[in-house]
């Protein structure tokens, strides 16, 4: 048996790629997205992050109601040119339809835990790009340990509003996609901290 590796692997370099394209790319932990059909590559997040998306997926997890499912990491296939990979997707049974193991259909909620070094992409590009698809709502996770914080848009008319920015011990008291309460503080609270 032979493993392909990323020099192994070539890409059409004449036009944009396609979510055809990513199959044959190995799997080595990285997330690889499109955007406009230009690859992304993002490598394994980290403990701090990944801690964060664990506990607001058993927040949500314990809140939601039967007939919705919270996916961390799932993909989302926004157009044959662009594909996301969240780290929580929220969907409605039933209402979101799937292709290759992602959602092909707007979910209900995408939550993107943002470090510094994505802040700006995530707040500007990534909503943007969530906002034409019609994902009804878009949470950010900001994860300072120092000050950490959610912002949240939610799709009205076709565009996203910024419903909510919290931070610290502040409790943001969720109605879409589903009563729940998160508390920023919560989220990064572990054994890290001093």
């Amino acid at each position: 048996m032979v493993a392909m590796t990323e020099a192994d692997t070539v890409l059409p370099p004449d036009r944009p790629l396609t979510i055809d394209d990513l199959e044959p790319l190995p799997y080595n932990g990285n997330r690889f997205e499109l955007d406009d059909g230009v690859l992304l590559v993002t490598p394994p997040p980290m403990a701090g992050h990944q801690h964060v998306v664990q506990r607001l997926s058993e927040i949500l997890g314990a809140a939601r109601p039967a007939n919705f499912q919270v996916f961390p990491g799932l993909g989302v296939q926004l157009s044959r040119v662009q594909y996301r990979i969240p780290d929580i997707v929220v969907v409605k049974a039933g209402e979101v339809g799937f292709k290759d193991g992602s959602a092909i259909k707007p979910p209900a909620l995408v939550i993107e835990v943002a470090p510094p070094s994505t802040a700006i992409y995530d707040r500007n590009r990534k909503k943007d790009v969530y906002e034409s698809f019609g994902i009804e709502s878009y949470w950010i996770v900001k994860p300072d340990l120092e000050k950490p914080s959610l912002t949240v848009f939610e799709l009205t008319r076709g565009e996203y509003r910024l419903v909510a920015e919290v931070s610290g011990e502040n409790v943001f008291r969720a109605v879409k996609p589903f009563a729940c309460e998160i508390v920023p503080a919560v989220l990064v609270a572990g054994p890290w901290e001093s």
